[in-house]
């Protein structure tokens, strides 16, 4: 079944006696194999000895392709295959991003380091005096969503409440990145996610900033956005009528402010606490333990495979790739074992949680249809 998923896969992962090895098929983009190996040997060293022998997939890729609707018979079962995200008609198993470890091509530092330029980026500017508008930078080419975002710039005919900023990766490393460190983005009341080609990297860095941060309704979740509920953590944002959607947002937020405000400092707790790196770590542990657990066979290192070390991973990088390794290098095991793991939903709790996203949505649609009736 494993080998079924080689098809799309960058790279084969084998786990024995607590070592790791690669065995590659494909360049990835950029480097995102390199540091997401990076970030499983990190994981080793945290919790030497405790990872059981395993072997799997996994797809550098973007947009999943283990689609369910193939895999309905009784005995077609999907083939296990490891990704940076899913999506409801998907079966792909969802890893945490090689961003987590640094994004060495757009100078994005380790994820532990980036919070904290964040964090300081925030007590910056009050929320209060933050500008009131909804702010949102990126390439805007990756994707036809994000073209029409464009579209609610505002313009000598309309202000739909948005300043949109294209991100010209090309042009900010020619300039060292001058324009793009994270800590200096929290200057707006509210702040936008929208997806590129699927998920993105970026919508970790949105919700750290203190900002309400309006969602354009997605379609690909990653390892930890099912757990965030509308009104609590975000505030939706329709895909079919963006500008008015977002004009809206920003009217409500700006006549109650405390509200927005609590909006935006429940999605930073959420990030500072529920997806800090200890919890990244324990998510990739308990996520490796329970598939070890349905694997069938007994793992062997395949010929020509690579053992991985991080000091050999580490000695070899150069420049950017160097300095972000070191950065995110694990220097001493863990001194506690991971979290535990909490007991699975059951069916009826797991609809109840879905249905209330559902129910929050339709309420700032209803909300937001009523404001416009007036206004028209």
């Amino acid at each position: 079944m494993i080998e079924r998923a080689r098809k799309t896969a960058h790279f084969r992962l084998v786990i024995v006696n607590g070592k790791a090895y690669v065995e590659k098929y494909k360049q990835s983009i950029q480097t995102r194999d390199k540091f997401t190996l990076w970030g499983i040997l990190q994981l080793l060293r945290l919790y030497p000895g405790r990872l059981p022998d395993l072997e799997l997939m996994f797809d550098c890729n973007d947009r999943p392709v283990v689609r369910a609707r193939d895999f309905g018979g009784p005995n077609s079962g999907p083939p296990p295959l490891f990704r940076y995200c899913s999506d409801g008609s998907s079966l792909d198993i969802v890893f945490p991003d090689w961003s987590f470890w640094g994004w060495a091509e757009t100078n994005i530092r380790p994820w532990s380091n980036v919070l904290k330029d964040i964090e300081e980026g925030n007590k910056r500017t009050k929320w209060k005096e933050r500008v009131p508008y909804a702010y949102w930078r990126g390439n805007p080419n990756v994707s036809p969503i994000r073209k029409e975002l464009m579209t609610c710039n505002a313009s000598d005919k309309n202000d739909w409440n948005a300043r949109l900023y294209v991100q010209d990766w090309g042009q900010e490393s020619k300039q060292n990145f001058k324009q793009s460190n994270l800590g200096d983005q929290c200057s707006h009341r509210y702040k936008i996610y929208i997806e590129g080609w699927a998920w993105s990297v970026s919508e970790k860095y949105i919700l750290a900033c203190d900002s309400m941060t309006l969602i354009v309704r997605p379609r690909y979740y990653d390892f930890f956005s099912r757990g965030m509920v509308p009104m609590q953590h975000y505030w939706p944002i329709r895909d079919n009528s963006k500008c008015t959607s977002l004009k809206f947002a920003v009217d409500w937020g700006n006549a109650h402010t405390e509200k927005a405000e609590a909006i935006g400092e429940a999605a930073s707790r959420f990030i500072r606490e529920d997806l800090k790196m200890g919890y990244v770590y324990d998510y990739m542990f308990h996520l490796l333990n329970e598939y070890a657990r349905l694997l069938r066979f007994k793992p062997s290192i395949p010929a020509g495979a690579l053992e991985l070390c991080s000091e050999t991973m580490a000695c070899s990088a150069k420049g950017t790739w160097r300095k972000f390794m070191e950065e995110s290098m694990v220097k001493s095991p863990s001194d506690s074992i991971p979290c535990s793991l909490p007991p699975p939903y059951h069916p009826p709790a797991l609809k109840n949680f879905t249905d209330t996203k559902v129910k929050l949505t339709r309420q700032v649609e209803a909300w937001e249809n009523e404001y416009w009736k007036k206004i028209n």
